[in-house]
């Protein structure tokens, strides 16, 4: 695939002057990735990791916000990496590098301890409901290629002791996640639930972990996305306009 007009929209995201390129027909960013970029902190002086960027859109965000000193952003797909260093150019970013790799191979880019490792992995596991029939976004949203327990290795080897893992995930996967960092040594310290709209369960959980962390969390007030007619409420429509 080539990256070109016919392919691509520029999506603005109303955050000083900040724009983002998707293609038409793949898979785009949602409020998810824009609440996920909200919540992580890091500081100054830290080295990222972001493990499955896409287009790029939390990388953009986290390094806008908060500026660390370095973001290695890996994703499988060469489509979209190629979209996301586009992305970075076009923003003029200079603390991000693509990495077009699986997060597996990790190794042969990154021989030393991150300090937050940050990511909106698949939600789905593989086989368990209908794929797209779009190969990219099939490995977008299903574990075809990366399913939970392989993640969770790779971040607990990459991460230095008491660093930070921020992650995005089905709320109703939240006790096979929890039972599964906690292996890992990955102890959830916050977390907070997301619902689409008053009226309808909470469908995603987003959790911060310490590597190494004390047992003890910290659960914030859920968090109403959308009003009932289907706008984003004001706390979202805030978060594309201010800084963290």
């Amino acid at each position: 695939m080539m990256l070109n007009d016919l392919e691509l929209r520029l999506d603005d995201l109303n955050l000083n002057n900040l724009k983002l390129y998707q293609f038409k027909s793949g898979y785009c960013f949602t409020s998810d990735s824009v609440l996920l970029a909200n919540f992580i902190k890091a500081k100054k002086n830290d080295i990222c990791v972001e493990i499955g960027t896409g287009s790029g859109i939390i990388s953009v965000l986290v390094s806008y916000k908060l500026n660390p000193k370095k973001i290695y952003a890996f994703d499988i797909q060469h489509d979209y990496a190629e979209l996301a260093k586009k992305n970075i150019e076009f923003n003029k970013i200079n603390n991000i590098e693509i990495i077009e790799s699986k997060i597996q191979d990790y190794k042969n880019f990154i021989d030393f301890n991150v300090d937050v490792i940050f990511c909106n992995p698949p939600y789905f596991k593989n086989k368990t409901c209908k794929q797209s029939e779009n190969e990219s976004i099939a490995i977008c949203k299903h574990e075809k290629y990366l399913p939970l327990d392989e993640l969770l290795n790779c971040v607990t080897k990459m991460l230095k002791f008491k660093g930070k893992f921020y992650l995005v995930y089905p709320a109703s996967r939240i006790c096979e996640l929890i039972f599964q960092l906690k292996q890992k040594n990955l102890e959830p310290k916050k977390l907070f639930f997301a619902q689409p709209n008053i009226n309808k369960e909470a469908n995603t959980v987003y959790i911060e972990c310490v590597k190494g962390g004390k047992e003890g969390v910290k659960i914030l007030p859920t968090l109403v996305t959308n009003s009932l007619k289907g706008d984003y409420v004001q706390t979202i429509q805030k978060l594309y306009r201010d800084r963290g």
